[in-house]
Protein backbone atom coordinates (compact mmCIF):
# COMPACT_ATOMS: atom_id res chain seq x y z
CA UNK A 1 0.00 0.00 0.00
CA UNK A 2 2.94 2.14 0.39
CA UNK A 3 2.68 5.51 2.35
CA UNK A 4 -0.68 6.15 0.65
CA UNK A 5 -3.82 4.79 -0.63
CA UNK A 6 -4.33 6.34 -4.51
CA UNK A 7 -7.49 5.67 -6.18
CA UNK A 8 -7.83 6.81 -9.84
CA UNK A 9 -4.37 7.89 -9.75
CA UNK A 10 -3.81 10.15 -13.43
CA UNK A 11 -0.38 10.61 -13.48
CA UNK A 12 -0.12 13.68 -16.21
CA UNK A 13 0.79 17.75 -15.35
CA UNK A 14 -1.54 19.85 -15.07
CA UNK A 15 -1.64 23.53 -15.47
CA UNK A 16 -4.71 25.04 -13.26
CA UNK A 17 -4.31 25.19 -9.62
CA UNK A 18 -5.59 22.27 -7.69
CA UNK A 19 -8.34 22.10 -4.92
CA UNK A 20 -7.41 19.73 -1.85
CA UNK A 21 -10.77 19.31 -0.19
CA UNK A 22 -10.76 16.64 3.18
CA UNK A 23 -13.81 14.54 2.99
CA UNK A 24 -15.82 13.91 6.08
CA UNK A 25 -17.47 17.69 7.45
CA UNK A 26 -16.40 18.85 4.39
CA UNK A 27 -18.67 16.39 1.66
CA UNK A 28 -20.50 14.45 3.98
CA UNK A 29 -21.44 14.49 7.37
CA UNK A 30 -19.85 12.73 10.00
CA UNK A 31 -22.03 10.06 12.11
CA UNK A 32 -22.69 9.58 15.69
CA UNK A 33 -20.62 6.50 16.85
CA UNK A 34 -22.43 4.97 19.57
CA UNK A 35 -19.35 2.66 20.60
CA UNK A 36 -17.35 5.66 20.76
CA UNK A 37 -19.80 8.66 21.58
CA UNK A 38 -18.67 10.52 18.97
CA UNK A 39 -19.30 12.29 15.73
CA UNK A 40 -17.13 9.85 13.46
CA UNK A 41 -16.60 8.98 9.62
CA UNK A 42 -19.14 7.08 8.38
CA UNK A 43 -19.00 2.91 9.08
CA UNK A 44 -20.77 2.26 6.62
CA UNK A 45 -21.83 3.06 2.96
CA UNK A 46 -25.42 3.93 4.04
CA UNK A 47 -24.31 6.40 6.87
CA UNK A 48 -22.52 8.44 3.65
CA UNK A 49 -24.28 11.22 2.49
CA UNK A 50 -23.56 14.62 0.50
CA UNK A 51 -24.30 17.79 2.56
CA UNK A 52 -26.93 19.89 1.07
CA UNK A 53 -24.91 22.25 -1.32
CA UNK A 54 -22.01 20.30 -2.11
CA UNK A 55 -22.76 19.32 -5.98
CA UNK A 56 -23.56 23.06 -6.50
CA UNK A 57 -20.38 24.31 -5.16
CA UNK A 58 -18.13 21.56 -6.38
CA UNK A 59 -19.68 22.03 -10.00
CA UNK A 60 -18.48 25.86 -10.13
CA UNK A 61 -15.18 25.15 -9.24
CA UNK A 62 -15.28 22.20 -11.41
CA UNK A 63 -16.20 24.56 -14.28
CA UNK A 64 -13.96 27.26 -13.57
CA UNK A 65 -11.17 24.91 -14.33
CA UNK A 66 -9.79 24.20 -10.69
CA UNK A 67 -8.84 20.16 -10.37
CA UNK A 68 -10.08 18.62 -7.08
CA UNK A 69 -8.35 15.83 -5.14
CA UNK A 70 -9.54 14.38 -1.66
CA UNK A 71 -7.38 14.23 0.88
CA UNK A 72 -8.69 12.27 3.72
CA UNK A 73 -7.70 10.46 7.04
CA UNK A 74 -9.55 7.39 7.44
CA UNK A 75 -8.56 5.56 9.94
CA UNK A 76 -11.12 2.85 10.81
CA UNK A 77 -9.70 0.07 8.99
CA UNK A 78 -6.39 0.32 10.99
CA UNK A 79 -8.52 0.89 14.66
CA UNK A 80 -10.06 -2.02 13.87
CA UNK A 81 -13.99 -0.51 13.44
CA UNK A 82 -14.15 -1.91 9.72
CA UNK A 83 -13.66 -3.73 6.96
CA UNK A 84 -11.29 -2.52 4.23
CA UNK A 85 -13.57 -4.16 1.59
CA UNK A 86 -16.25 -1.36 4.08
CA UNK A 87 -13.56 1.81 3.26
CA UNK A 88 -13.57 0.42 -0.73
CA UNK A 89 -17.60 0.20 -0.82
CA UNK A 90 -18.10 3.87 0.89
CA UNK A 91 -15.41 5.19 -1.52
CA UNK A 92 -17.34 3.68 -4.01
CA UNK A 93 -20.49 5.18 -3.10
CA UNK A 94 -18.48 8.59 -2.81
CA UNK A 95 -17.05 8.32 -6.38
CA UNK A 96 -20.47 7.21 -7.51
CA UNK A 97 -22.43 9.73 -6.35
CA UNK A 98 -20.44 12.37 -7.22
CA UNK A 99 -20.20 11.06 -10.70
CA UNK A 100 -23.60 10.80 -11.71
CA UNK A 101 -23.78 14.82 -10.94
CA UNK A 102 -21.22 15.27 -13.39
CA UNK A 103 -18.56 16.03 -11.01
CA UNK A 104 -14.90 13.76 -11.53
CA UNK A 105 -12.29 14.21 -8.74
CA UNK A 106 -8.52 13.83 -9.99
CA UNK A 107 -7.85 12.04 -7.53
CA UNK A 108 -9.25 10.11 -4.04
CA UNK A 109 -5.87 10.09 -1.64
CA UNK A 110 -6.69 8.08 1.93
CA UNK A 111 -4.32 7.82 5.00
CA UNK A 112 -5.22 4.54 6.28
CA UNK A 113 -3.02 4.80 8.97
CA UNK A 114 -3.59 5.40 12.70
CA UNK A 115 -0.37 5.93 15.50
CA UNK A 116 -2.42 3.48 17.99
CA UNK A 117 -3.66 0.83 14.57
CA UNK A 118 -4.54 -2.77 15.51
CA UNK A 119 -4.27 -4.00 12.56
CA UNK A 120 -0.55 -4.94 11.34
CA UNK A 121 0.89 -2.78 9.58
CA UNK A 122 -1.42 0.39 9.58
CA UNK A 123 -0.41 1.33 13.07
CA UNK A 124 2.27 3.90 14.16
CA UNK A 125 3.26 7.30 12.10
CA UNK A 126 3.61 7.83 8.81
CA UNK A 127 3.87 10.46 6.04
CA UNK A 128 0.52 10.51 4.84
CA UNK A 129 -2.04 10.80 8.08
CA UNK A 130 -2.72 15.02 8.93
CA UNK A 131 -1.40 17.43 9.25
CA UNK A 132 1.94 15.65 7.71
CA UNK A 133 1.62 17.38 4.38
CA UNK A 134 2.71 13.71 2.31
CA UNK A 135 -0.42 13.37 0.24
CA UNK A 136 -0.08 17.23 -1.08
CA UNK A 137 3.13 16.84 -1.97
CA UNK A 138 2.75 13.54 -3.75
CA UNK A 139 0.21 15.07 -5.76
CA UNK A 140 2.57 18.02 -6.44
CA UNK A 141 5.49 15.69 -7.95
CA UNK A 142 2.43 13.53 -9.92
CA UNK A 143 0.42 16.60 -11.43
CA UNK A 144 3.28 18.86 -11.36
CA UNK A 145 1.15 21.18 -9.29
CA UNK A 146 2.59 24.79 -7.49
CA UNK A 147 1.50 24.75 -4.27
CA UNK A 148 1.58 28.03 -3.51
CA UNK A 149 -1.05 28.76 -6.16
CA UNK A 150 -3.58 25.74 -4.26
CA UNK A 151 -6.08 25.53 -2.22
CA UNK A 152 -6.97 23.20 0.63
CA UNK A 153 -10.24 23.08 2.32
CA UNK A 154 -10.84 21.49 5.60
CA UNK A 155 -12.92 21.28 8.54
CA UNK A 156 -10.42 20.57 11.48
CA UNK A 157 -6.99 22.56 12.32
CA UNK A 158 -5.45 19.49 11.14
CA UNK A 159 -6.48 20.29 7.85
CA UNK A 160 -5.16 23.44 7.70
CA UNK A 161 -2.25 22.65 9.59
CA UNK A 162 -1.40 20.07 6.35
CA UNK A 163 -1.70 22.69 3.90
CA UNK A 164 0.22 25.37 6.15
CA UNK A 165 2.96 23.07 5.75
CA UNK A 166 2.47 22.23 2.17
CA UNK A 167 1.86 25.89 1.21
CA UNK A 168 -1.20 26.37 0.08
CA UNK A 169 -3.77 28.77 0.89
CA UNK A 170 -6.33 27.67 3.54
CA UNK A 171 -9.79 27.73 3.79
CA UNK A 172 -11.21 26.56 7.22
CA UNK A 173 -15.15 25.73 7.32
CA UNK A 174 -17.44 25.36 10.03
CA UNK A 175 -18.54 22.02 11.41
CA UNK A 176 -21.02 20.61 9.01
CA UNK A 177 -23.70 19.22 11.59
CA UNK A 178 -24.16 22.67 13.57
CA UNK A 179 -22.98 24.93 11.70
CA UNK A 180 -20.62 26.44 14.22
CA UNK A 181 -17.57 26.34 15.74
CA UNK A 182 -13.59 27.66 15.19
CA UNK A 183 -14.30 28.19 11.42
CA UNK A 184 -16.82 31.34 12.40
CA UNK A 185 -14.71 32.36 15.49
CA UNK A 186 -11.49 32.95 13.68
CA UNK A 187 -9.64 30.92 16.41
CA UNK A 188 -7.18 29.02 13.68
CA UNK A 189 -3.64 30.67 13.16
CA UNK A 190 -3.48 27.98 9.96
CA UNK A 191 -6.36 29.23 8.46
CA UNK A 192 -6.26 32.44 5.76
CA UNK A 193 -9.89 31.99 5.89
CA UNK A 194 -12.91 30.82 7.40
CA UNK A 195 -16.17 29.96 5.70
CA UNK A 196 -19.57 28.61 6.80
CA UNK A 197 -19.98 25.83 4.67
CA UNK A 198 -18.20 24.30 1.10
CA UNK A 199 -19.98 27.38 -1.06
CA UNK A 200 -18.77 30.09 0.84
CA UNK A 201 -15.32 28.35 0.46
CA UNK A 202 -16.41 28.42 -3.22
CA UNK A 203 -17.20 31.85 -3.36
CA UNK A 204 -13.90 32.73 -1.68
CA UNK A 205 -12.21 31.02 -4.33
CA UNK A 206 -13.95 32.41 -7.28
CA UNK A 207 -13.29 35.64 -5.68
CA UNK A 208 -9.77 35.70 -4.89
CA UNK A 209 -9.20 33.79 -8.92
CA UNK A 210 -10.97 37.29 -10.31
Amino acid sequence: MGILEVIRPMIRPITRPAIFLDRDGVLNPTIFNPATGRMESPLTPADLRLIDGVIPALARLQSAGYPLILISNQPNFALGKSSYQTHRNIQHKLATSLASAGIHFLRFGYCLHHPRGLTPGYSGLCECRKPSPGLLLQARDDFGLTLGDCWMIGDRATDTQCGRAAGTRTIRLADAVSGAGPALETTDPCADYFARNLADAARIILGDAR
